[in-house]
């Protein structure tokens, strides 16, 4: 396979870790071709992406590269995440961000092992929202982020502090009734939103998305 067709591969490996990134050596290993090698591709497709005027690029941070946006496009990302359309959590995304406020810091593989499945949509979509943030490295072999809540989280919520956070045995009962809730406005032709515009708190609707 020449360096062209090894490309396009390197890309769709950066892709499939996701925030992790991948070390030189791993995507030698997958590929078949040396360490050298890969670097010098890697290199290349920094130049040549950025020549085109991609999107997205490739960073390298701690010898891990990793796709990323471009900082000056940072303002498009923050409107996309005000988008009204966007505002919604999914049941999934709200029991991840329920571990994360009361296990915090916590790192990807912890909040894994207590929902029992994959979360790392869960935690990009949090993350582009402005919920929760990278707060640190733990110790220990690759140095897995460690994720924690944001002063957006406390504003979204109406909260001033963690310590105002409900018990916690009582979170995925609350997620519970406002699936039902949503249900019951959906049955009665009622805008969820609008019916919850004069409630102190904010509220959160769920939807049906995998996220």
């Amino acid at each position: 396979m020449d360096s062209q067709q090894l490309k396009p591969v390197i890309e769709g490996l950066l892709f499939a870790a996701g925030e992790d990134g991948l070390r030189p050596a791993e995507i030698a290993e997958v590929t078949g071709v040396n360490t050298r090698e890969v670097r010098k591709l890697l290199n290349e497709m920094k130049e040549d992406w950025k020549t085109a005027g991609r999107g997205i690029q490739i960073v390298e941070v701690a010898q891990v590269y990793q796709l990323t946006t471009l900082p000056e496009h940072r303002t498009y990302f923050e409107q996309l995440a005000k988008s009204p359309s966007r505002s919604r959590l999914s049941r999934a995304a709200l029991e991840t961000l329920a571990i994360i406020a009361y296990r915090q810091p916590i790192i990807r593989a912890e909040l894994e092992e207590i929902r029992g499945v994959k979360s790392e949509k869960a935690i990009y979509y949090l993350k582009r929202k402005g919920l929760i943030r990278e707060v640190g490295r733990a110790e220990g072999v690759g140095r897995p982020i460690l994720y924690g809540t944001t002063r957006e989280f406390l504003d979204y919520f109406g909260l001033t502090s963690l310590k105002e956070l409900p018990p916690a045995d009582s979170i995925f009962e609350w997620a519970e009734w406002e699936r039902e809730k949503n249900e019951l406005y959906e049955r009665l032709g009622v805008d969820p939103l609008a019916a919850e515009e004069s409630v102190d708190d904010a509220p959160i609707d769920e939807d049906e998305s995998n996220i």
